[in-house]
């Protein structure tokens, strides 16, 4: 794993912003979205790949667009960040009525993300441990689905949490409005590490994603 890189606090934009957020007022927020995944779903529909796994792809590709989605803190406390991160996302046992939580590495290629993720919901689909897989990279960040309940808020109160400054993403399940199909969305921000227009950009990068779902698409040979 890489090491992060340290943050140039003088040249940083957005040092006074960091500091404000992170020792004055600290605090997180969190924006709830309703994502239209019309044609998604329906290229979905003509693939043999698992809609959970598509979603975490497209979260994670554009995650590692942005500095600002990608920031820990080093040991002395300053902001740096992770040449790369991964996704790390729930497997729910129906039998315990648990969940595990395990991780895949982020990969460019949809197909060979695909490859190794989709595995790991079968692998551990009845797992009697919260992370079967040992402990998470430093460099992950999560994702949960309820694919049980759509919803227009969500919001976690993370106690204590003022050194974690990885987004947080929960799905939805999804609804048909005026024919057309949408996914609730939830993303949870440190105020340190983003504002509220590093978080609606990734938003609508993410919907271009998906309106755009030509990613999908196998190959002869697959």
């Amino acid at each position: 794993m890489d090491a992060p890189t340290p943050i140039d606090l003088d040249t940083w934009p957005r040092r006074q912003h960091f500091e404000h957020y992170r020792r004055s007022v600290p605090c997180t927020y969190a924006m709830t979205v309703e994502l239209d995944v019309t044609a998604f779903t329906a290229a979905l529909r003509r693939s043999r790949r698992k809609s959970y796994i598509a979603q975490v792809w497209a979260l994670s590709t554009v995650v590692n667009r942005h500095d600002e989605f990608r920031m820990c803190l080093t040991d002395s406390g300053e902001p740096a960040v992770w040449p790369v991160v991964h996704p790390a996302f729930t497997v729910f046992n129906p039998e315990r009525e648990t969940f595990a939580c395990v991780w895949a590495p982020h990969d460019a290629d949809f197909g060979a993300f695909h490859d190794v993720a989709a595995p790991l919901l079968a692998e551990h689909g009845r797992a009697t441990d919260f992370f079967p897989q040992g402990e998470l990279p430093a460099n992950a960040f999560d994702v949960s689905s309820l694919p049980w309940a759509s919803f227009t808020g969500f919001d976690l109160a993370i106690g204590n949490g003022w050194d974690h400054l990885a987004p947080i993403f929960t799905l939805g399940r999804y609804t048909e409005r005026d024919g057309r199909v949408l996914l609730p969305l939830a993303v949870q921000v440190h105020h340190a590490a983003a504002d509220g227009f590093h978080s609606a950009r990734l938003v609508n990068e993410l919907q271009a994603l998906l309106s755009d779902p030509s990613w999908l698409e196998e190959s002869p040979q697959t």
